[in-house]
């Protein structure tokens, strides 16, 4: 008999009304027509043209003469090839320019799903019971491109989840790359990926003690047109490449409300979309806290595991993750070391849950087997739905099962404390399955989270809806620990 669970009335639905104006380009010929248009203008026609556009998208984003100068300074190496002075085009000639090189993104126009939950760094002023929360969704808009956003959040004292209303502009951050590199440095983290010996050496050889990204690139594109014939080896030398660019940091304003900032993709790797973002509280040896997200870069043909780290939502590292254990989706970090060393949930075969552990946060190697499909409803595969949650009685891991019509179900099992590796028990029958008013989405009768939490012994699962929406469930921490237990391992 399945476990009973109260779902709550609070639904978060896509909202195309929410963009970005992102920097549009379609190719240097095209790029240099419209700037040579532009400077053909006299100033009153530019005056006639830029004052309409300054007052409607006003409106409609924060300081958007700041973005059509953003989006003009971007095209500085047009400009030099036409042997144009950007600095002696008037303001607003430079703000015509930007603005034919900007469009508006509708960030979650397709969908608004696969939630993570952590707590929010301020607990403040809060009555007993009530815990105030960041919610990440996996936002997707035009061309299905997945973004990652937030939504401040705060549970009350009888686990009902509300949302402080969304602001009214949404931002990109400044982007930080690491612009040279160190060649030793480099390549020692490049070990994992285990290109032949003669091949790293000859990429090496190629490049100077200090490099940047563009002579790498020139350096992987000429080996990779030697090498053509070998995909395997072309495949390997483009991760080389993913490395490099797979390093950056990213900054908003201050004065953004968490709901403004969106997490764009930035790097080659990730082109075509971050995909279920599993955002964890972490607590280092020293009781310091981060926040940590896996997530899945994607670039059209290839995925590749990423780690993200913030202090405070407004200040985030991005960089690769890389190893045997991580190469395919479903990536979620323990909360803490165990034993002294990270921990981290995997799935590389796509089937079965995998543990693994490491001296390195980024690094990930030995991945051994937790968990197989056993039931029914997990038969096809089986994966983690965000990092375990620690109790007394061990560590919680929430799951999803695929089974017979591709119907994803949410399922729970209980980790040991000091070595997860044991599996005290697990659900036989799955927690949260979709029900007539969630199996209808852009992807039918699938259920998915991406992290819960656990609040006046309650365990709150923030779920997405077949890929379209996104609801909440709760369920007793008690009646879910003796229900485990009393299951066992079937």
């Amino acid at each position: 008999m399945r476990l009973s669970i109260e779902r709550q009335s609070t639904r978060i639905y896509p909202d195309m009304k929410r963009v970005v104006a992102r920097f549009f380009y379609n190719g240097e010929p095209r790029a240099k027509a419209i700037i040579q248009k532009v400077l053909e203008m006299n100033d009153q026609q530019v005056d006639v043209i830029i004052t309409p556009i300054l007052r409607e998208f006003s409106k409609r984003h924060r300081n958007i003469t700041r973005i059509f100068e953003r989006h003009c300074d971007k095209l500085k190496n047009v400009f030099t090839s036409m042997k144009i002075d950007m600095s002696s085009l008037s303001y607003k000639r430079r703000l015509l320019i930007g603005s034919y090189f900007t469009n508006e993104y509708s960030i979650e126009s397709a969908a608004f799903f696969n939630p993570s939950i952590v707590e929010d760094v301020d607990q403040s002023g809060l009555e007993e019971g009530e815990k105030r929360v960041i919610i990440s969704f996996r936002a997707v808009g035009e061309g299905h491109v997945s973004s990652i956003v937030f939504r401040r959040g705060l549970i009350d004292k009888f686990n009902n989840v509300s949302f402080v209303p969304a602001g009214s502009y949404v931002d990109e951050p400044d982007i930080v790359r690491n612009s040279i590199y160190q060649k030793e440095t480099f390549f020692q983290n490049a070990v994992s990926i285990k290109l032949p010996d003669p091949i790293m050496r000859e990429v090496q050889d190629k490049l100077p003690e200090n490099f940047e990204y563009v002579a790498l690139k020139q350096v992987i594109r000429e080996m990779q047109q030697r090498y053509q014939v070998d995909h395997v080896l072309k495949k390997s030398l483009e991760r080389l490449l993913w490395l490099a660019d797979s390093y950056y940091e990213i900054n908003f304003s201050l004065d953004t409300d968490i709901s403004d900032r969106v997490i764009f993709p930035y790097s080659d790797a990730e082109s075509r979309g971050i995909e279920d973002a599993r955002f964890v509280r972490y607590t280092n040896e020293k009781g310091e806290v981060r926040f940590y997200a896996t997530y899945t870069a994607f670039d059209g043909v290839t995925i590749q595991p990423k780690l993200l780290v913030t202090k405070d939502f407004y200040h985030f590292n991005i960089m690769p993750l890389y190893g045997e254990g991580a190469q395919n989706k479903n990536l979620a970090l323990f909360p803490r070391k165990i034993n002294g060393k990270y921990a981290m949930l995997s799935r590389i075969d796509g089937i079965n849950n995998y543990i693994m552990y490491s001296d390195r946060i980024n690094i990930w190697e030995n991945p051994q087997i937790l968990q197989t499909p056993r039931y029914p409803w997990e038969l096809v595969q089986m994966g983690n739905c965000g990092s375990p949650i620690e109790t007394e009685e061990g560590w919680l891991l929430i799951s999803h099962g695929v089974g017979p019509m591709r119907t994803y179900c949410i399922g729970v099992s209980l980790l040991d404390i000091n070595d997860p590796q044991k599996e005290i028990g697990r659900l036989r029958e799955p927690l949260v399955i979709p029900n007539k008013d969630e199996r209808e989405g852009y992807v039918p009768n699938v259920l998915y989270s991406c992290g819960s939490m656990i609040n006046n012994d309650t365990l709150i699962i923030p779920y997405g809806l077949s890929d379209y929406a996104s609801g909440f469930a709760n369920v007793s921490l008690k009646k879910l620990l003796n229900k485990i237990k009393e299951d066992g391992l079937g």
